[in-house]
Protein backbone atom coordinates (compact mmCIF):
# COMPACT_ATOMS: atom_id res chain seq x y z
CA UNK A 1 0.00 0.00 0.00
CA UNK A 2 1.52 3.51 -0.69
CA UNK A 3 2.09 6.43 1.25
CA UNK A 4 -0.53 8.66 0.62
CA UNK A 5 0.68 12.97 1.48
CA UNK A 6 -1.67 15.45 2.59
CA UNK A 7 -1.90 16.55 -0.78
CA UNK A 8 -2.30 12.90 -2.48
CA UNK A 9 -5.64 12.69 0.23
CA UNK A 10 -6.74 16.10 -0.62
CA UNK A 11 -6.33 15.28 -4.76
CA UNK A 12 -8.44 12.33 -4.02
CA UNK A 13 -10.92 13.23 -2.09
CA UNK A 14 -11.11 15.86 -4.82
CA UNK A 15 -11.49 13.77 -7.26
CA UNK A 16 -14.36 12.18 -5.74
CA UNK A 17 -12.24 9.19 -5.63
CA UNK A 18 -13.89 6.04 -4.25
CA UNK A 19 -11.25 3.67 -2.36
CA UNK A 20 -9.80 3.86 1.35
CA UNK A 21 -7.34 5.84 3.62
CA UNK A 22 -5.76 3.68 6.43
CA UNK A 23 -4.47 5.78 9.24
CA UNK A 24 -1.88 4.43 11.31
CA UNK A 25 1.22 5.84 13.60
CA UNK A 26 4.38 4.26 13.35
CA UNK A 27 4.43 3.04 16.97
CA UNK A 28 1.52 1.63 17.40
CA UNK A 29 1.64 -2.09 17.68
CA UNK A 30 -2.18 -2.78 16.12
CA UNK A 31 -1.75 -0.86 13.35
CA UNK A 32 1.38 -2.83 12.65
CA UNK A 33 -0.96 -6.05 12.59
CA UNK A 34 -3.30 -4.10 10.72
CA UNK A 35 -1.23 -2.72 7.74
CA UNK A 36 -0.48 -6.86 7.05
CA UNK A 37 -3.94 -7.61 7.00
CA UNK A 38 -5.31 -4.76 4.59
CA UNK A 39 -1.81 -5.81 2.11
CA UNK A 40 -3.72 -8.74 1.70
CA UNK A 41 -7.16 -7.12 1.12
CA UNK A 42 -5.56 -5.49 -1.45
CA UNK A 43 -4.03 -7.91 -3.39
CA UNK A 44 -7.22 -9.81 -3.44
CA UNK A 45 -9.28 -6.30 -4.57
CA UNK A 46 -6.40 -4.26 -6.87
CA UNK A 47 -8.19 -2.31 -8.27
CA UNK A 48 -9.58 -0.50 -5.64
CA UNK A 49 -8.02 3.11 -4.60
CA UNK A 50 -6.08 2.55 -1.19
CA UNK A 51 -3.29 4.91 0.35
CA UNK A 52 -2.10 5.00 3.87
CA UNK A 53 -0.97 7.63 6.24
CA UNK A 54 0.83 8.78 9.14
CA UNK A 55 -2.01 10.17 11.09
CA UNK A 56 1.31 11.99 13.34
CA UNK A 57 1.54 14.86 9.91
CA UNK A 58 -2.17 15.00 9.27
CA UNK A 59 -3.92 17.05 12.03
CA UNK A 60 -5.98 18.84 9.81
CA UNK A 61 -7.10 15.34 7.96
CA UNK A 62 -7.57 14.16 11.76
CA UNK A 63 -10.13 16.22 12.88
CA UNK A 64 -11.93 16.57 9.41
CA UNK A 65 -12.65 12.96 9.58
CA UNK A 66 -13.15 13.22 13.17
CA UNK A 67 -10.23 10.10 13.92
CA UNK A 68 -10.46 9.00 17.42
CA UNK A 69 -7.74 6.35 17.26
CA UNK A 70 -5.20 4.42 15.13
CA UNK A 71 -5.73 2.27 13.22
CA UNK A 72 -8.32 3.82 11.18
CA UNK A 73 -9.93 3.19 7.93
CA UNK A 74 -11.64 5.88 6.25
CA UNK A 75 -13.94 4.01 3.27
CA UNK A 76 -14.88 6.68 0.96
CA UNK A 77 -17.38 6.33 -1.95
CA UNK A 78 -17.20 9.35 -4.39
CA UNK A 79 -15.21 11.18 -1.70
CA UNK A 80 -17.42 11.33 0.46
CA UNK A 81 -17.16 8.79 3.64
CA UNK A 82 -18.84 5.93 3.53
CA UNK A 83 -17.40 4.14 6.81
CA UNK A 84 -14.64 4.23 9.48
CA UNK A 85 -13.29 1.03 10.96
CA UNK A 86 -11.19 0.91 14.20
CA UNK A 87 -11.99 -2.44 14.44
CA UNK A 88 -9.45 -5.26 12.13
CA UNK A 89 -11.18 -7.92 13.23
CA UNK A 90 -9.74 -10.25 10.43
CA UNK A 91 -8.56 -10.61 6.36
CA UNK A 92 -12.80 -11.65 5.23
CA UNK A 93 -14.09 -9.08 8.00
CA UNK A 94 -12.15 -6.32 5.97
CA UNK A 95 -12.40 -7.70 2.84
CA UNK A 96 -16.50 -8.04 2.97
CA UNK A 97 -16.51 -4.33 4.09
CA UNK A 98 -14.54 -2.99 0.99
CA UNK A 99 -16.84 -5.25 -1.24
CA UNK A 100 -20.43 -4.02 0.75
CA UNK A 101 -19.38 -0.50 0.46
CA UNK A 102 -17.45 0.39 -2.68
CA UNK A 103 -19.23 -2.39 -5.06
Amino acid sequence: MNEWSETEINEFLNEKGTGMIYFYTPFCGTCKMASKMLDIVEQLLPEMAAGKSNLNFLPQIAEQFAVESVPCLIILREGQLVEKVYAFRSVPFLHEKFKQCIY
